[in-house]
Protein backbone atom coordinates (compact mmCIF):
# COMPACT_ATOMS: atom_id res chain seq x y z
CA UNK A 1 0.00 0.00 0.00
CA UNK A 2 1.39 3.46 -0.98
CA UNK A 3 1.87 6.45 1.41
CA UNK A 4 -1.02 8.41 -0.23
CA UNK A 5 -3.57 5.63 0.11
CA UNK A 6 -6.98 6.76 1.67
CA UNK A 7 -7.12 3.72 3.97
CA UNK A 8 -4.00 4.67 5.93
CA UNK A 9 -4.64 5.29 9.76
CA UNK A 10 -3.72 8.69 11.35
CA UNK A 11 -0.35 8.85 12.94
CA UNK A 12 -0.23 8.35 16.78
CA UNK A 13 1.15 11.89 17.32
CA UNK A 14 -1.89 13.49 15.65
CA UNK A 15 -4.28 11.46 17.86
CA UNK A 16 -2.51 12.66 21.02
CA UNK A 17 -2.81 16.31 19.99
CA UNK A 18 -6.55 16.05 19.42
CA UNK A 19 -7.02 14.38 22.82
CA UNK A 20 -5.14 17.22 24.57
CA UNK A 21 -7.29 19.89 22.85
CA UNK A 22 -10.52 18.16 23.93
CA UNK A 23 -9.28 17.94 27.56
CA UNK A 24 -8.48 21.68 27.65
CA UNK A 25 -11.94 22.53 26.26
CA UNK A 26 -13.64 20.33 28.87
CA UNK A 27 -11.69 21.93 31.75
CA UNK A 28 -12.53 25.45 30.55
CA UNK A 29 -16.23 24.59 30.34
CA UNK A 30 -16.25 23.21 33.93
CA UNK A 31 -14.46 26.30 35.30
CA UNK A 32 -16.96 28.61 33.60
CA UNK A 33 -19.86 26.64 35.12
CA UNK A 34 -18.36 26.93 38.64
CA UNK A 35 -17.87 30.69 38.32
CA UNK A 36 -21.43 31.08 37.12
CA UNK A 37 -22.79 29.17 40.18
CA UNK A 38 -20.76 31.10 42.73
CA UNK A 39 -21.59 34.57 41.33
CA UNK A 40 -25.26 34.02 40.54
CA UNK A 41 -27.26 36.90 42.09
CA UNK A 42 -30.66 35.55 41.17
CA UNK A 43 -33.26 34.02 43.45
CA UNK A 44 -31.44 30.72 43.70
CA UNK A 45 -31.85 29.81 47.40
CA UNK A 46 -29.11 27.17 47.24
CA UNK A 47 -26.34 29.77 46.79
CA UNK A 48 -23.51 29.26 49.30
CA UNK A 49 -22.52 32.96 49.44
CA UNK A 50 -23.08 34.47 52.95
CA UNK A 51 -23.34 38.22 53.64
CA UNK A 52 -20.32 39.71 55.40
CA UNK A 53 -20.93 40.80 59.04
CA UNK A 54 -21.09 44.57 59.50
CA UNK A 55 -19.01 45.90 62.42
CA UNK A 56 -20.92 48.05 65.01
CA UNK A 57 -20.85 51.78 64.57
CA UNK A 58 -18.87 53.13 67.54
CA UNK A 59 -19.31 56.78 66.61
CA UNK A 60 -22.17 57.16 69.13
CA UNK A 61 -20.30 55.49 72.02
CA UNK A 62 -19.32 57.74 74.94
CA UNK A 63 -16.72 57.27 77.68
CA UNK A 64 -14.01 54.66 77.76
CA UNK A 65 -14.55 51.00 78.59
CA UNK A 66 -12.95 49.87 81.88
CA UNK A 67 -9.72 48.00 81.48
CA UNK A 68 -9.38 44.44 82.73
CA UNK A 69 -7.04 45.69 85.48
CA UNK A 70 -9.52 48.33 86.69
CA UNK A 71 -12.33 45.80 86.76
CA UNK A 72 -10.20 43.35 88.71
CA UNK A 73 -9.25 46.08 91.21
CA UNK A 74 -12.89 47.05 91.77
CA UNK A 75 -13.77 43.41 92.25
CA UNK A 76 -10.97 42.98 94.80
CA UNK A 77 -12.08 46.07 96.76
CA UNK A 78 -15.69 44.89 96.80
CA UNK A 79 -14.59 41.45 97.94
CA UNK A 80 -12.45 42.91 100.74
CA UNK A 81 -15.32 45.09 101.97
CA UNK A 82 -17.67 42.14 101.95
CA UNK A 83 -15.20 40.02 103.91
CA UNK A 84 -14.65 42.80 106.48
CA UNK A 85 -18.39 43.26 106.90
CA UNK A 86 -18.89 39.51 107.32
CA UNK A 87 -16.09 39.34 109.89
CA UNK A 88 -17.58 42.21 111.91
CA UNK A 89 -21.04 40.63 111.82
CA UNK A 90 -19.61 37.28 112.87
CA UNK A 91 -17.71 38.81 115.81
CA UNK A 92 -20.80 40.68 116.95
CA UNK A 93 -22.88 37.52 116.74
CA UNK A 94 -20.34 35.53 118.78
CA UNK A 95 -20.19 38.29 121.39
CA UNK A 96 -23.97 38.29 121.63
CA UNK A 97 -24.01 34.51 122.07
CA UNK A 98 -21.39 34.73 124.81
CA UNK A 99 -23.21 37.56 126.58
CA UNK A 100 -26.44 35.59 126.39
CA UNK A 101 -24.90 33.16 128.85
CA UNK A 102 -24.51 35.99 131.38
CA UNK A 103 -27.37 36.37 133.82
CA UNK A 104 -29.99 39.07 133.42
CA UNK A 105 -28.97 40.44 136.81
CA UNK A 106 -25.44 41.12 135.56
CA UNK A 107 -26.83 42.87 132.49
CA UNK A 108 -28.99 45.06 134.68
CA UNK A 109 -25.94 45.95 136.81
CA UNK A 110 -24.00 46.88 133.66
CA UNK A 111 -26.82 49.17 132.51
CA UNK A 112 -26.88 50.81 135.95
CA UNK A 113 -23.09 51.30 135.75
CA UNK A 114 -23.37 53.10 132.40
CA UNK A 115 -26.03 55.39 133.85
CA UNK A 116 -23.95 56.11 136.97
CA UNK A 117 -20.82 56.95 135.00
CA UNK A 118 -22.68 59.60 133.02
CA UNK A 119 -22.52 61.71 136.18
CA UNK A 120 -18.78 61.23 136.74
CA UNK A 121 -16.12 63.70 135.66
CA UNK A 122 -12.57 62.49 135.38
CA UNK A 123 -11.59 58.92 136.21
CA UNK A 124 -13.82 58.48 139.25
CA UNK A 125 -13.01 57.57 142.86
CA UNK A 126 -12.38 53.82 142.56
CA UNK A 127 -9.75 53.14 139.90
CA UNK A 128 -7.49 51.65 142.59
CA UNK A 129 -10.15 49.04 143.36
CA UNK A 130 -10.31 47.72 139.79
CA UNK A 131 -7.91 45.54 137.78
CA UNK A 132 -8.22 43.77 134.42
CA UNK A 133 -7.14 40.25 133.47
CA UNK A 134 -7.43 38.54 130.11
CA UNK A 135 -10.03 35.90 129.31
CA UNK A 136 -8.91 32.97 127.10
CA UNK A 137 -10.51 33.18 123.66
CA UNK A 138 -11.18 29.46 123.81
CA UNK A 139 -13.76 30.28 126.48
CA UNK A 140 -15.37 33.22 124.68
CA UNK A 141 -16.03 31.84 121.20
CA UNK A 142 -12.99 33.67 119.82
CA UNK A 143 -14.01 37.21 120.83
CA UNK A 144 -11.79 39.50 122.92
CA UNK A 145 -12.93 39.81 126.53
CA UNK A 146 -11.39 40.82 129.85
CA UNK A 147 -12.30 40.03 133.44
CA UNK A 148 -12.96 43.20 135.44
CA UNK A 149 -11.80 42.45 138.98
CA UNK A 150 -13.64 44.75 141.40
CA UNK A 151 -12.78 44.61 145.09
CA UNK A 152 -14.56 46.59 147.79
CA UNK A 153 -11.64 47.86 149.84
CA UNK A 154 -13.79 49.94 152.16
CA UNK A 155 -15.38 48.96 155.45
CA UNK A 156 -18.88 49.57 154.13
CA UNK A 157 -21.14 47.95 151.54
CA UNK A 158 -20.72 49.63 148.15
CA UNK A 159 -21.63 49.42 144.48
CA UNK A 160 -19.23 49.98 141.57
CA UNK A 161 -19.47 51.23 138.01
CA UNK A 162 -16.56 50.69 135.58
CA UNK A 163 -15.88 51.93 132.05
CA UNK A 164 -13.49 49.80 129.97
CA UNK A 165 -12.04 51.26 126.77
CA UNK A 166 -10.72 49.00 124.00
CA UNK A 167 -7.86 50.50 121.99
CA UNK A 168 -6.37 49.46 118.66
CA UNK A 169 -2.68 49.08 117.80
CA UNK A 170 -2.39 52.87 117.33
CA UNK A 171 -3.78 53.59 120.80
CA UNK A 172 -7.10 54.85 119.47
CA UNK A 173 -10.25 54.01 121.45
CA UNK A 174 -12.42 51.94 119.11
CA UNK A 175 -14.97 50.61 121.59
CA UNK A 176 -16.27 51.30 125.10
CA UNK A 177 -18.02 48.86 127.43
CA UNK A 178 -19.58 49.32 130.87
CA UNK A 179 -19.74 46.81 133.71
CA UNK A 180 -20.97 47.04 137.27
CA UNK A 181 -21.20 45.26 140.61
CA UNK A 182 -23.80 46.14 143.22
CA UNK A 183 -23.92 45.86 147.00
CA UNK A 184 -20.49 44.35 147.60
CA UNK A 185 -19.66 43.70 151.22
CA UNK A 186 -16.35 44.98 152.64
CA UNK A 187 -13.55 42.91 151.11
CA UNK A 188 -15.89 41.20 148.64
CA UNK A 189 -14.83 40.79 145.00
CA UNK A 190 -16.88 40.75 141.80
CA UNK A 191 -15.60 39.69 138.37
CA UNK A 192 -17.89 40.88 135.56
CA UNK A 193 -16.73 40.61 131.94
CA UNK A 194 -16.13 43.40 129.43
CA UNK A 195 -16.65 41.90 125.96
CA UNK A 196 -15.54 43.48 122.68
CA UNK A 197 -17.67 43.18 119.57
CA UNK A 198 -14.81 43.98 117.21
CA UNK A 199 -13.48 41.31 114.78
CA UNK A 200 -11.08 38.88 116.49
CA UNK A 201 -8.34 39.77 113.97
CA UNK A 202 -7.97 43.24 115.50
CA UNK A 203 -5.13 43.67 118.01
CA UNK A 204 -6.86 45.28 120.98
CA UNK A 205 -5.84 46.29 124.47
CA UNK A 206 -8.19 47.10 127.33
CA UNK A 207 -7.89 49.88 129.89
CA UNK A 208 -9.97 51.05 132.86
CA UNK A 209 -11.08 54.53 131.78
CA UNK A 210 -13.37 55.24 134.74
CA UNK A 211 -14.32 53.53 138.00
CA UNK A 212 -16.82 54.95 140.45
CA UNK A 213 -17.83 53.67 143.87
CA UNK A 214 -21.28 54.74 145.02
Amino acid sequence: MSAGSPGKKPAPRRRRSMTAVLAVLAASTSAAALVSCSTDNGNNSSSSVSPRATPPNTASFSGTPPSAMASAAKSAVASAKAEASAAASSASARASEFEASVSAEVERANAAAASELMKVKGQGNATADVALTGKPRSQTGGVFAVVVNITNRTDKKASYAVQVDFKDADGKVVETRYVGAENLDPGERAQPLAISRKPPEMKLTAKVAKAQRY
